[in-house]
């Protein structure tokens, strides 16, 4: 990864893994404080209590991904 590039990687069934030179912005235009994070894991599942950040709570709920699940029911609906 170049050193200012940013790169989003979808986790299966979990959060945004953002990895990069990021500012992350709420919406009031107050920035997070990202100091010392090369690294951040966006909720994708809306039901962290860390938003908007990952606190892994998608792996107690079963939260699955809308991408997993599109796959699937066109898989079924191809057989």
């Amino acid at each position: 990864m170049a050193e200012n590039e940013v790169t989003i990687t979808v986790r299966p069934n979990g959060p945004f893994r953002v990895e990069g030179p990021i500012k992350l912005v709420d919406s009031n235009g107050q920035q997070w404080d990202l100091t010392g994070k090369p690294a951040v894991s966006l909720c994708r599942c809306g039901a962290s209590t860390k938003k908007p950040f990952c606190d892994g709570t998608h792996s107690k709920i079963g939260f699955q991904a809308a991408e997993a699940a599109v796959a699937a029911e066109e898989a079924q609906k191809q057989s």
